[in-house]
């Protein structure tokens, strides 16, 4: 049945990863429908500043991950988890939303179980290759599934899935900027080859300890570097890199557009988001799995490009030793830079957000 206006509920969030997508949808939304939308996230992760900075409201939930390493401290875990559902459902009853969307996270679980308990349609988007914990939970009862990868069918019903691909930023792909100008844009020599390393906004140890250890290799091969280092590396990137011409270190890239532009290769952890983004630019990269996610699902999303020659697989034990030699290596090879740009492009789901709208009208009408 048609309204005159749609209230719908948004939840999920913990990292850009889940973020980025639900912000996609709500902005794909908004222009579609006529519909007030509500975002639910945990209180102390960085959705409660991103929503709101987007011009949405969110209301947290104090909600936490349960510890693997130290199973004591999940009692203080379980209680939070036990107030987040009667915050959940308390936000249900209030809000009455025509439909709950959950892009997964800590807070998706009680905020989606509470909706359907409710009576209230739900849709689910899984980002990864690997399905996560809460979505499987919840997609039982779930009217659709929407996902980025082939082949979910192993966990979640058949009928429910529908391949969609994953929401990435807009400004990514409607800016249209050369490689030499984003290079001049950013300070660097517009002739020479050059490598995008990005570990998240937080940083990943890893890639910025092989960097620390390794960049002077890449300054001696002529290879030009724009480093992010996220904000738990202080000022060792920079240090590391003084009195070297041609390296941009910065802990934050405000501009992606242009740094994506300005490479030929690309180094980055395997998150979903990240994936979807080289695929739908065509960006050749060296993927480095964080271990310190659950299921290992990076390491599955990194596997599912590099078995189609669409990416290079460095595992995080492996990444101290490799990775520099790997990159300096590719960087020589046009060829397989190529080859690599062709293969990921044909993995590339675009419009992603816009198909996602759509499933989301067909169960509102």
């Amino acid at each position: 049945m048609k309204k005159d206006r749609y209230r719908i509920l948004i939840s999920g969030g913990g990292t850009g990863g889940h973020i980025f997508p639900a912000l996609s949808i709500a902005n794909a939304l908004k222009e579609r429908l006529n519909a007030e939308i509500l975002f639910v996230g945990a209180e102390d992760r960085m959705e409660m500043e991103r929503v709101p900075a987007a011009g949405y409201e969110i209301k947290g939930l104090p909600v936490a991950g349960f510890d693997r390493r130290n199973i004591f401290k999940n009692f203080g875990v379980l209680l939070k988890l036990r107030r987040s559902i009667a915050m959940a459902r308390r936000i249900v009853a209030d809000f009455k939303p025509d439909i709950a969307i959950g892009v997964g996270g800590y807070c998706s679980g009680p905020t989606l179980k509470a909706a359907q308990r409710a009576g209230v349609p739900t849709l689910l988007q899984e980002q990864n290759s690997y399905a996560g914990v809460t979505n499987k939970l919840l997609a039982r009862k779930a009217d659709r599934i929407c996902v980025a990868y082939p082949e979910m069918e192993r966990f979640f019903p058949a009928d429910k899935i529908v391949l969609t691909g994953n929401p990435v930023r807009k400004d990514l792909l409607s800016k249209s900027i050369s490689k030499e100008q984003a290079r001049q844009r950013l300070g660097l020599n517009p002739k020479l080859p050059t490598v995008l390393v990005v570990g998240g906004s937080l940083g990943a140890l890893t890639l910025n300890e092989s960097m620390e250890e390794g960049i002077r290799s890449l300054y001696d091969e002529g290879i030009q570097v724009i480093w992010q280092t996220g904000k738990y590396f202080g000022d060792r990137g920079t240090a590391a890199v003084k009195h070297l011409n041609g390296i941009v270190v910065t802990k934050f890239i405000s501009d992606m557009a242009a740094a994506y532009a300005a490479a030929d290769l690309v180094v980055s952890r395997a998150g979903a988001g990240s994936i979807s983004e080289l695929e739908l630019l065509g960006k050749p990269c060296i993927l480095v799995p964080s271990p310190n996610v659950a299921e290992d699902h990076q390491t599955k999303n990194a596997r599912a490009l590099s078995d189609k020659g669409a990416a290079l697989l460095v595992t995080d034990a492996e990444a101290r030793q490799r990775l520099i030699p790997e990159i300096i290596s590719l960087i020589a090879d046009k060829d397989r830079l190529q080859r690599m740009s062709t293969a990921i492009k044909k993995l590339a789901l675009p419009d992603s957000d816009e198909l996602i709208v759509d499933e989301i009208v067909k169960i509102l009408q």
